[in-house]
């Protein structure tokens, strides 16, 4: 039998792990729900190896979801499936994830989530960043989408508009602009319409340059310098954003003035860039992956759309171009690469 001050010992010492064991309690049944370890299919456009501002992306939306006690590895596994470009393989990328009966897919383009739309209609869909989801027949509303599919939209048509506004306001003089869409993307549709609307008010002649595929952005670029455009605005396309740099090259080498989609063509010598913010679309897309896999359906899961808006200009670079950036449009910039 052991001595008193053992037994008081022995005692305060379960009381204190039983008092921890019930404050442990409820953060467990949070960070993995009844036990059970879920699938996450994530079908996106650039393997995060290839491409720098593909991996933030995807270490965004996977650090959210951690934040939200969804572990990689511990109660969640993600299926990963990249088209590397070629968006005639979503089909049936998207046809491999329905039969892994994943819990939830997780699309990073419009192309996308069409084709995990056709492949199911039961497995909850989060789509980031649809450019038109009701015009693409994608959802019912933006309030209800219905069906099984949520996300966030990004307002492309209207942003692509803004940004010839941007470019025609920091070179007034300018009147024939390139447009490089990705011909094989239908939701560049309503992109382009929106553009060519746009120029016509401002008084700019807007033309397309339509490139098929990954092996055929070179080819355009080098068919686009020939009719002498005064400028080039690049539009919202996940077929571009592991071209950047060579695109940015080719419109430095050619002192062709550019705005484009994202922020990384700045940060690699673009000369401006507006856009919604990548990183923060990820973490919506995790917000919504943790509330489908507590419970909620993806039918009473509104659609977002961004609020906040970044501007950025590479002076660097407009410096080599020899152009002045009007102080109107430099007071607007979220930020300035000197």
């Amino acid at each position: 039998m052991g001595r008193p001050d053992d037994r008081v010992i022995s005692r305060r010492a379960v009381s204190r792990g039983i008092l921890l064991a019930l404050l442990a309690a409820p953060l467990a049944t949070a960070a993995q729900p009844g036990g059970t370890v879920y699938r996450i299919g994530f079908l996106g456009n650039t393997p995060i190896t290839k491409d720098p501002a593909s991996q933030r992306f995807y270490h965004a939306f996977v650090q959210a979801l951690r934040e939200a006690g969804w572990v990689e590895g511990q109660n969640t596994i993600i299926e990963r499936r990249y088209s590397d470009g070629h968006m005639e393989r979503f089909p049936d990328l998207a046809a491999e994830l329905a039969r892994l009966n994943v819990d939830v897919i997780v699309t990073s383009s419009v192309p996308a989530a069409r084709a995990a739309k056709r492949a199911t209609t039961t497995i909850p869909i989060v789509a980031i960043g649809m450019s038109d989801p009701v015009g693409a027949g994608l959802v019912a509303s933006l309030a209800r989408p219905g069906g099984n599919i949520t996300g966030s939209a990004t307002l492309f048509p209207e942003l692509a508009a803004k940004r010839l506004a941007l470019f025609k306001e920091t070179l007034p003089k300018s009147s024939r602009v390139a447009v490089l869409k990705n011909a094989a993307n239908p939701g560049n549709l309503l992109i382009w319409k929106e553009v060519q609307v746009a120029g016509r008010a401002l008084g700019v002649t807007v033309y397309a340059i339509d490139v098929p595929g990954p092996d055929d952005v070179e080819g355009g670029l080098g068919a686009m310098i020939k009719d002498r455009p005064q400028g080039l605005l690049v539009l919202d396309d996940p077929l571009f954003v592991p071209h950047r740099t060579s695109i940015v090259k080719f419109a430095a080498k050619h002192k062709l003035p550019a705005i484009y989609p994202f922020r990384e063509y700045a940060e690699a010598g673009g000369l401006m860039a507006y856009s919604v913010n990548l990183l923060d679309l990820a973490r919506h897309a995790a917000t919504s992956v943790d509330k489908i896999l507590r419970g909620a359906k993806p039918a009473d899961l509104p659609i977002e759309q961004p609020t906040t808006f970044e501007l950025v200009i590479n002076l660097r670079t407009a410096r080599a171009l020899g152009l002045t950036i009007p102080q109107t449009v430099l007071q607007r910039a979220d930020r300035i690469i000197q």
